[in-house]
């Protein structure tokens, strides 16, 4: 047998046997999520690949937007957030709003929202083209995803079942993010892997 064709078979073997992030051209539930690379507020390039083995949320944000400011404004998001991060799990946030459009801002101007939102993601990553906006087919502001440790999506839509801008209604609703985590971590599959995303749509360049 020819090298070539060893490591090839070699390769795909790896493939089989340790699924990660893909190179799709756009993410589907129950694939490897697709790998992308976004520059962080500190001007660092960021890849979904770098968190490999890791469990992985994807949070659309826009700071103009009522249904984000409900999250926000009530601590609630950032509750989540160091819940997620004390479990191992990362979190990213992006923002595909274009220039000129809601919820774009400046590097240092969204420091400054985060510093008064006292939130702290993993990363921060502005997507002013929202090409990993229409990878993921982000919606809503927010708009959540969920990636398992293989890579897989596993859970994409709402963050929680209250479709309102009331916070009197979050101390009921039942949260779809913190339900996919615990079920991933407990070896389960993600009981509800797919709803409907609310919230303002995501400001993409017209």
């Amino acid at each position: 047998m020819k090298l070539a064709s060893v490591f090839t078979s070699f390769s795909l073997a790896l493939f089989l046997f340790f699924p990660s992030f893909g190179q799709a051209e756009e993410a589907n539930l129950g694939a490897p999520a697709p790998d992308f690379e976004l520059s962080d507020l500190n001007g660092q390039a960021r890849h979904l690949s770098e968190f490999k083995d890791k469990i992985v949320v994807l949070e659309w944000f826009n700071s103009g937007c009522p249904f984000v400011k409900k999250h926000y404004n009530s601590k609630n998001m950032q509750k989540l957030k160091k819940e997620a991060s004390d479990q191992g799990v990362v979190w990213l946030t992006i923002t595909s709003s274009a220039e000129g459009r809601q919820g774009y801002s400046t590097s240092q101007e969204h420091l400054e929202t985060l510093k008064n939102y006292d939130a702290h993601p993993t990363a921060f990553l502005p997507d002013p083209s929202g090409k990993v906006g229409k990878l993921y087919g982000a919606k809503t502001t927010p708009h959540m995803f969920v990636i398992d440790t293989k890579g897989i999506l596993v859970y994409e839509g709402a963050i929680d079942d209250k479709d309102t801008d009331d916070v009197n209604d979050i101390p009921t609703a039942k949260n779809y993010v913190t339900q996919a985590i615990s079920e991933i971590r407990a070896g389960n599959k993600v009981s509800v892997p797919t709803t409907s995303s609310y919230g303002c749509s995501v400001k993409y360049a017209k």
